[in-house]
Order: C-alpha cells, then structure tokens, then sequence
C-alpha cells in the first residue's frame, strides 16, 4: 500500500473501486454485526462489471437472496484485480490462522 486508509461510509466507496481511484476496499465489522444487503448490492454489481471482485473474508461471493442480511463469515473484501484479490485472501487467511 502506497496511501493511507480512508474511511468512507457510503456507496462512493465501491464507485472508487470501479473508477480506479482505489485498488481495494476491507470491511471487517465486529461480529456481531450483520451487512445489510442494500449497503452492498448496488456497489458489488458497479465493481464486478468495472473488472474487480467483490467476496467475503472466506472468499465465498456475496449472496444478496437471502433476505435483508448478508450471509458471510469474515467481512467484505473487494478488489480491481482478480490477482490482487487471491494475495488479500491469502494473506486473511493467514492472519485468521494464527489468531486461533
């Protein structure tokens, strides 16, 4: 990462992420938190056709028919590049096995 974090709390951010202003959004909440599908839906479908990928934590795509929650294990990632999102889920992956 050349930049640091910025926070945003709205569906710029995933139009960041088509536009290329951005190469990747995180999301990790606490976990007693559940996604809401409008929160998502809408952005994920502005990344996929810009080229990226949008999944959970797990890498498992985002599910929006089942009702008004997201279904996910470990956050949201999304990424412009298919290769940059299999290194970000790589590297979750690692952090979340040596944090059990």
């Amino acid at each position: 990462m050349t930049s640091p974090p910025v926070r945003i709390d709205s569906m710029a951010k995933y139009a960041a992420l088509a536009r290329g202003d951005t190469n990747m959004y995180l999301r990790f909440p606490p976990k007693t938190y559940r996604e809401k599908v409008w929160d998502h839906a809408a952005g994920a479908i502005v990344v996929q056709e810009a080229g990226g990928v949008i999944t959970d934590g797990s890498g498992k795509p985002l599910d929006f028919s089942k009702g008004r929650f997201l279904d996910i294990d470990m956050g949201i990632v999304a990424t412009s590049t298919p290769e940059l999102h299999a290194k970000l889920l790589e590297t979750i992956a690692q952090v979340a096995q040596q944090e059990q």
